[in-house]
C-alpha cells in the first residue's frame, strides 16, 4: 500500500493548527472554570457556629447567631432521646428549629442565609440549631432524615414537625410564628 504524500503533509500542517486553537479555547474558558471553582469552595451551609457544650450553645443562641450542634449536645438541649427512648420530651426552654444539613447540599448551602437572618431577626423567642448529617449520623438515621435540608421545628410544648426542602423566608416565618410561637395568622 503506498501512501500519498499530499494527504500525509495536509495532516502534518493542519494537526499543529487544530492544537493552537484548543490552546486558545482552553485559554478563552480558564478564567470561567476558576471563578466557578472559587465560587464553590465557599461553605455557606455550614455557615454558624460550633458549639461544644450547652452553655456555649445557649451563649451564641442567645446572641442571635445559628449554632451547630453534636450529637451530644443535641441530647442535651433538645430532645435526649437515650433517656426518653420512644417518647418525646423537650429539653429546652424556647422553641428551637434545627437545620438538618451537609456541606455538599446546595438547598442547604441556600437556606443558610436565611437560617441566620431568622436567627436574627427571632432572637431570644426561638434558637436555630444545625446537625450536620454527615457527621451525626446516628442522629440522623434515627430522626428519620432521608432528605435534606430538613427542618425540625419544635414548639415549646406539643409535639415537633418536619419541613423538607429549602422554603422562602417568608413561608419560614409564618411556619415560626403558628408552629412555634402560637400566634394566630391575621
Amino acid at each position: 500500500m503506498r501512501f500519498n504524500k499530499n494527504i500525509c503533509n495536509f495532516a502534518a500542517e493542519t494537526i499543529p493548527s487544530y492544537i493552537i486553537k484548543m490552546k486558545k479555547i482552553s485559554l478563552f474558558f480558564l478564567p470561567f472554570i476558576l471563578l466557578s471553582l472559587a465560587a464553590c469552595s465557599g461553605n455557606p451551609a455550614s455557615a454558624g457556629t460550633n458549639a461544644t457544650t450547652k452553655k456555649e450553645a445557649l451563649s451564641l443562641t442567645a446572641e442571635g447567631k445559628v449554632v451547630h450542634l453534636s450529637q451530644e449536645v443535641f441530647r442535651e438541649l433538645v430532645w435526649d432521646y437515650k433517656k426518653s427512648a420512644g417518647n418525646w420530651v423537650f429539653e429546652g426552654d424556647i422553641p428551637v428549629i434545627v437545620d438538618f444539613y451537609a456541606d455538599w447540599c446546595r438547598p442547604c448551602r441556600a437556606l443558610a442565609p436565611t437560617m441566620d437572618e431568622l436567627a436574627a431577626e427571632y432572637k431570644g423567642k426561638i434558637r436555630i440549631y444545625k446537625i450536620n448529617t454527615d457527621e451525626n449520623k446516628e442522629l440522623s438515621g434515627l430522626m428519620g432524615i432521608s432528605s435534606i435540608p430538613a427542618l425540625l421545628f419544635v414548639p415549646k410544648s406539643g409535639k415537633p414537625s418536619f419541613s423538607l426542602g429549602a422554603l422562602p423566608k417568608d413561608r419560614l416565618k409564618s411556619m415560626i410564628d403558628e408552629s412555634l410561637l402560637m400566634q394566630k395568622k391575621q
